[in-house]
């Protein structure tokens, strides 16, 4: 046999074409033996049909508010997999238009297209003469990604995905192999598969897109950079418009229909779930760290759960509106109080002169940090960080390309108020809005869930509370002379108010409503602080509380949640709430794979009498009290009770406001602990922090659909409730006590511990 092939080669004549078929028959057998050994495994082990009948994509958690909007995604690669009935016909039609017309004639291989792709780039070098690779070849790209360039790595990779491609299509219908295909495929931005582009790009789901908006996703699978509608519109509009002539080619669509297509508008609604963007920030990551810990107590149980690959879906208490104007409401007052906070200083500011305080501040930031971890000393890190470059620095008005040092960038931000604010559901500890701070981008600490600040007067509900429950009557009168304890370094609570207040006898509900802070530790020390400290357990507060006298003004360090838990409990028939963020938990089949129930404590914390008399008396809190710019300055009608607070030294700033349907906290201050307020004026709670609540509440008002919150009233007071409340709010003390009594001298006397 091969010496009859040796005579038919000497046969051939001339001798160059001898030597022609030679080498061709050669490179033919050695393409074969490549081929063969690609098959076997030679360059890297090919997946066999059981492993490609079984392959699982990762797929993106998702997260959803309580009136089912998708807020967020937990993910590696934004990818949500769906089913075939679930990709519009058109959007298939467009696929196959422009990627693979003989879709459904080959199997796997179009040999048709790589003879063309051979005749018209390697011989006459064509480069539009378009490629050679089929659906199924680029799903086997999809699954098996290409990890080498490079001629030889290239023709190898071409070969492998070959084989794959007609494994895929013995395994798989048609209708499945586009199902794996546009669920694998790459979009750009880290967006895989159609479904995820689809809420991407278009804000809808895969199944409701139209024509036009199939064509610009399917037109960017040639080049998801230069044609992402949202970086390149004009490129974006012109290859979709070749997509629309490609389906009119293939009569997927009527001529009359493809004109009118391609006349429209590129249109978008690019919706980024970038963690540090969109709605809700803070919450998202506090429902991230909590999937986390659920995901870790399943996996013990032999369960497996991965936040960012298992495709969960995970519904939480979030109401998406009201957390829209929650944050509309928040920006409009924190950069007014920013402007009004920044010009009581002046230039005399202490991030601008304390050069002590910027010192401390510096060394505490991460690029001084890693300037020591590098072998730098103090003074070669600190010249290093005056060195100006260009940076991006954030403000109200928003980010501005500077240069600046590092130390000019700490300054900058050093000034800034923050904030927190939360609002849930008093009966079920809900929640409904969460703001743990003014720009998770910037400033990722979050308010809510990581801090604890001094509370303030917010803190004195809890002492009158106890007072009530110990037996103090609510018409017992209290001075409000100005007293120097003895026994406490001559410690002496003061109040904001003028000094007739020395010759004035407060009943509880005027002191409460007018936070006098000498009733407050006079009530304290008559209740006894043991029980005021008990009294905060039973309402909720976990805090590690001082027991001290200064307890009565708010020195304790108390969190927004467990203060919004605990005042839930004066409309929650005297049993306080934990907040929840999350309702339940499935799986991307939307399995329920866990419910999670409210947290009310199974404790009455105060009886409904005492709850009723509280509420009497901060709800003149709101009409009479501190915070009485509820009605006087934002025209509130709403039924509401509430309690402001401020620090010393005009620190941190709060406002508690309790509606039948709803508790609302918030906190303003800085993270610097050691700058406050210029004043009172303008760092008092009702000035600081009661606006947040004030604008979301009168947004709420405008909103019909929320009137069973905001026309929700108050069960009136029990006859015996009223009977009791039924004294004057102040005595003022007789003729011949105020002849004697000298308003500038402080009483001295001992505090009874």
């Amino acid at each position: 046999m091969i010496k009859s092939r040796q005579v038919i080669l000497k046969r051939i004549t001339p001798p160059f074409l001898r030597y022609a078929l030679l080498t061709l028959v050669l490179l033919i057998s050695l393409a074969l033996i490549f081929v063969l050994s690609v098959y076997i495994g030679a360059w890297g082990k090919l997946p066999d049909k059981k492993s490609l009948a079984e392959f699982q994509h990762p797929r993106a958690s998702e997260v959803y508010t309580a009136d089912s909007v998708l807020i967020g995604k937990y993910y590696l690669n934004d990818r949500q997999p769906i089913s075939y009935k679930n990709i519009p016909k058109h959007l298939i039609n467009a696929l196959i238009a422009v990627e693979d017309e003989r879709f459904y004639e080959h199997s796997g291989i179009d040999y048709k297209s790589l003879l063309r792709v051979a005749i018209k780039t390697v011989l006459m070098q064509n480069k539009a003469s378009g490629g050679g690779s089929t659906i199924s070849q680029q799903l086997a790209k999809n699954l098996y990604p290409r990890s080498k360039t490079g001629i030889f790595y290239l023709t190898k990779d071409k070969i492998k995905e070959m084989i794959v491609a007609s494994r895929l299509e013995d395994i798989y219908s048609k209708e499945e192999v586009l199902q794996h295909y546009l669920n694998t495929v790459s979009f750009g931005d880290n967006t895989f598969g159609i479904e995820s582009a689809a809420l991407k790009f278009f804000g809808k789901n895969a199944h409701s897109l139209n024509i036009e908006e199939a064509a610009v996703l399917i037109g960017m699978l040639k080049a998801t950079y230069t044609y992402n509608p949202r970086v390149f519109p004009k490129n974006s509009l012109l290859r979709r418009n070749l997509v629309l002539n490609a389906m009119a080619d293939e009569a997927f669509i009527k001529t009359l229909e493809k004109d009118s297509l391609v006349s429209l508008p590129l249109i978008i609604n690019y919706k980024n779930f970038d963690h540090n963007q969109g709605l809700a920030p803070y919450f998202r990551e506090e429902v991230r760290k909590q999937v986390l810990n659920w995901c870790k107590t399943q996996n013990e149980q032999g369960n497996s759960y991965n936040i960012y690959t298992s495709g969960l879906k995970i519904f939480t208490t979030l109401d998406y509106k009201m957390q829209v104007l929650a944050e509309e409401a928040m920006k409009t007052h924190m950069k007014a109080l920013q402007k009004s906070f920044e010009k009581s200083y002046g230039n005399n500011a202490p991030w601008l002169t304390n050069n002590e305080l910027i010192l401390k501040t510096v060394k505490k930031s991460i690029a001084y940090k890693n300037l020591i971890q590098q072998g730098l000393n103090e003074q070669q890190a600190w010249d290093s960080l005056k060195q100006k470059k260009v940076m991006m620095l954030t403000s109200w008005e928003g980010e501005k390309e500077l240069k600046k040092s590092s130390i000019d960038s700490v300054k900058h931000y050093m000034k800034f108020l923050n904030t927190g604010s939360i609002s849930i559901d008093p009966g079920t500890g809900a929640v409904k809005t969460w703001i743990g701070g003014i720009d998770y981008k910037v400033f990722k600490y979050d308010h809510i869930s990581q801090s604890r600040r001094q509370v303030g007067s917010t803190f004195k509900p809890i002492v009158y509370t106890a007072a009530l429950e110990n037996g103090i009557e609510p018409c017992t009168y209290f001075s409000a002379q100005e007293v120097e304890y003895q026994n406490l370094e001559g410690w002496s609570p003061s109040n904001s108010g003028n000094k007739d207040e020395t010759f004035m006898n407060y009943s509880m509900k005027q002191a409460l409503s007018n936070s006098v802070n000498t009733v407050a530790v006079k009530v304290l020390e008559k209740t006894g602080i043991p029980n005021v400290l008990e009294q905060a357990k039973r309402m909720g507060i976990t805090a590690d509380l001082p027991s001290l006298p200064s307890l009565a003004l708010g020195t304790g360090e108390i969190g927004i949640e467990e203060m919004a838990g605990a005042y839930a409990s004066y409309v929650n028939n005297g049993k306080a709430v934990k907040p929840i963020l999350i309702s339940g938990i499935n799986n991307y089949k939307d399995s329920i794979l866990d419910v999670f129930v409210p947290k009310i404590s199974s404790v009455q914390a105060f009886s409904d009498e005492n709850r009723q008399i509280m509420l009497e008396f901060m709800k003149a809190t709101i009409n009479e009290g501190t915070g009485a710019r509820i009605r006087n300055t934002y025209g509130l009608k709403n039924d509401i009770a509430g309690k402001t607070g401020t620090t010393q030294n005009n620190k941190d700033a709060w406002f508690v406001a309790l509606t039948p349907k709803l508790v609302h906290v918030t906190w303003v201050g800085l993270d610097n602990h050691e700058i406050g307020f210029k004043n009172t004026s303008l760092g008092q709670g009702a000035s600081a922090a009661l606006p947040i609540f004030a604008l979301w509440m009168q947004k709420l008002n405008k909103d019909t659909s929320y009137n069973y919150i905001t026309r929700a009233n108050f069960i009136n007071p029990d006859a015996a409730v009223i009977s009791m409340l039924d004294c004057e709010p102040v005595k003022r003390d007789g003729f011949f006590k105020r002849l004697f009594k000298n308003p500038k001298k402080k009483k001295t006397k001992k505090f009874k511990q």
